[in-house]
Formats: structure tokens, C-alpha cells, sequence
């Protein structure tokens, strides 16, 4: 983008009515770097009316859109009265696709729950796959505590409370260390580099849209396990969560969900609290245990490359 466009994305950011924090220009820049996201812009009567961004990598000679790390929905996104009429949907959402770069070697992207036609996509021979995240209305807190599964409610967090106490902070290398025991079990790399995560913690506190939540055991002081959340106009995000592996059958991670579900309700006052996935099977049962319920979502994608989809293929 030109100077300009940019700072009419980061207006129309600001504005726009239900666009999710990911999608914020701020975001971006703290999980991408600099430079390295882009975005298309629609107008109508010189007013930005919808906007597509895009991560924008490279490996070797291919260039490649695919998601950065820490964001959860990407995607075209229009204004909500631009949404209603599929006449003037279309054809914004035809200009959006016009603006991607040239000579893509692939491309693939969760979009955002507002981008919910995907046909122009299809008339351009890319494909998608529906995936589900989990996301709770924040009722008042005697519904959201009915809707627990009784084994929760009745046991599980009172066991839980019963020997670890939760509380806020700021220590995000504590929450980093938390976060990463189960992956250096296994031998693997930290899945979110600290570097990154300090960038975006920073802009998240700058704007007061983050919370980071230990719970440690009442007794010895050990910390069994730590959750992130951050925030938007109208939505919590579980962004991050992690358990000691030594130590998670204290029930220490249910208990932080439900409280970073209470202080979504009850401090921030917020609409909706939002697990951003997953998929997997033992992870997705926890989420119904809350009372979640499934949002699908779009992964929209396409290979140009022959050589680029041999290799993905191969990966798999």
C-alpha cells in the first residue's frame, strides 16, 4: 500500500464496525514485521467500504499469501451494509480479488466470520475447506455457569480452585516458559518465537486489549498453568494457554478458561469470548464442556505453482 492507503486501512480499521482485532493495522505490523502485509482497498463515493489484507512470504522464487503467526482470521472484510445486498457483495468482493498480487505461487487463508461467500473465490478456481471454532455468548454469569457440564461445575474447578489460586500480570517470560514445557517434551521449538510475542504483547498492553492469566498452586507457589487473552470492541480472544505437563491433572488450565471467561463477562463486559479453535478431537470436547458452540469458518486456498502443490502433497 501507499502511504496513503495505509492510513486509510488503519482509519477504516478503527471505524469499522465488527472488524476482528486481527485484522487491525497495528496487529499486523506486530505479527508480521514491517512491510511484510499488504492489503486491498474498495471504495465507494472516495469512502473505503471493504478492505482484503494478506501476509505476503517468500520461499526461494515463489511468492506465497499465508497466514501469520497469532492471527486467527484474515480475509476480504465489508462494511455490514455492503454485506446485505448479494448484488453489491459480489461485486466489491470481485474488486478485492482483482487487487491480489500477480504470479502467486499459492495462496491460503482462514477468513474472518463476516466473509461467509466464498463464490467468487470458486468462479477463480480456488478451493475451501469449512473449518469450526468455538465461541460462548457472554450471558449474565448464572447462565454461563448453568451451561457447564455438570462434571465441571460440580467437580472439576472446585477441585481445581481448591488448590491453586488464579491471578493476572504482566510476566510474560513466565508465560512463555509455561506455555512451551509440553513442546520441549516432545523435543520441539517453541511454536510462537519469544521475540514475536513480545512485539505483540507490547501494542496489546499499549492499548489495554490483554490480559495474562497464571494459576499457581496456594501452597508451594509452582505455577500449573497460563492462559492469554486479548480483546476487541466486542470479543475476548483465548489466544494462547499452556499447562505444566507434570502438573496438569490439578484441572489448573479449566479453571483459568473459566476465569478468563468470567473476566471477559464481568470486567470487560464483552459480548462474545472466542476459543479460536481447534480442531483436534480432545482439545474440541473440552471447548463443549464450556458450552461453546461451533462457528464455522472458510480456509480458502489455491496453488498456481505444479511445482509448489507436488511439494505440499509430498509434506503431507
Amino acid at each position: 500500500m501507499m502511504n496513503d492507503d495505509r492510513g486509510d486501512y488503519g482509519r477504516f480499521c478503527a471505524e469499522a464496525p465488527d472488524m476482528p482485532i486481527f485484522m487491525c493495522d497495528w496487529y499486523l505490523d506486530a505479527v508480521c514485521g514491517e512491510g511484510a502485509w499488504d492489503a486491498v482497498l474498495v471504495r465507494k463515493g472516495g469512502s473505503v467500504v471493504g478492505v482484503f489484507p494478506y501476509f505476503l512470504k517468500k520461499k526461494f522464487l515463489w511468492r506465497y499469501v499465508a497466514m501469520p503467526p497469532l492471527c486467527r482470521m484474515m480475509g476480504p472484510y465489508l462494511l455490514p451494509e455492503y454485506r446485505r445486498t448479494l448484488r453489491k457483495e459480489m461485486s466489491l468482493l470481485q474488486e478485492l480479488l482483482d487487487g491480489l498480487p500477480k504470479g502467486l505461487a499459492a495462496f491460503e487463508q482462514d477468513f474472518n466470520y463476516t466473509a461467509t461467500n466464498w463464490l467468487p473465490f470458486y468462479w477463480r478456481g480456488y478451493s475451501q475447506t469449512t473449518r469450526y471454532s468455538y465461541t460462548l455468548p457472554l450471558t449474565d454469569l448464572k447462565t454461563l455457569r448453568a451451561n457447564l457440564a455438570p462434571d465441571y461445575r460440580n467437580n472439576k474447578l472446585p477441585k481445581a480452585a481448591a488448590r491453586v489460586r488464579v491471578r493476572t500480570g504482566d510476566d510474560l517470560e513466565l508465560f512463555f516458559r509455561i506455555h512451551n514445557r509440553s513442546f520441549q517434551r516432545q523435543g520441539l521449538d517453541a511454536p510462537v518465537p519469544l521475540e514475536l510475542l513480545r512485539r505483540l504483547d507490547k501494542v496489546l498492553a499499549e492499548r489495554n486489549a490483554r490480559a495474562i492469566f497464571c494459576a499457581a498452586d496456594q501452597k508451594t507457589g509452582v505455577v500449573h498453568s497460563v492462559a492469554y487473552l486479548a480483546w476487541d470492541r466486542h470479543t475476548a480472544y483465548y489466544l494462547l494457554a499452556g499447562d505444566d505437563p507434570d502438573l496438569r491433572s490439578s484441572g489448573a488450565g479449566i479453571l483459568l478458561a473459566w476465569e478468563a471467561i468470567r473476566y471477559a463477562r464481568e470486567t470487560l463486559n464483552l459480548k462474545t469470548f472466542d476459543f479460536v479453535g481447534s480442531m483436534l478431537k480432545p482439545i474440541e470436547r473440552v471447548r463443549r464442556q464450556f458450552g461453546a458452540e461451533p462457528r464455522p469458518y472458510f480456509r480458502v486456498h489455491k496453488e498456481w505453482s505444479l511445482v509448489w502443490k507436488l511439494g505440499k502433497m509430498l509434506l503431507r
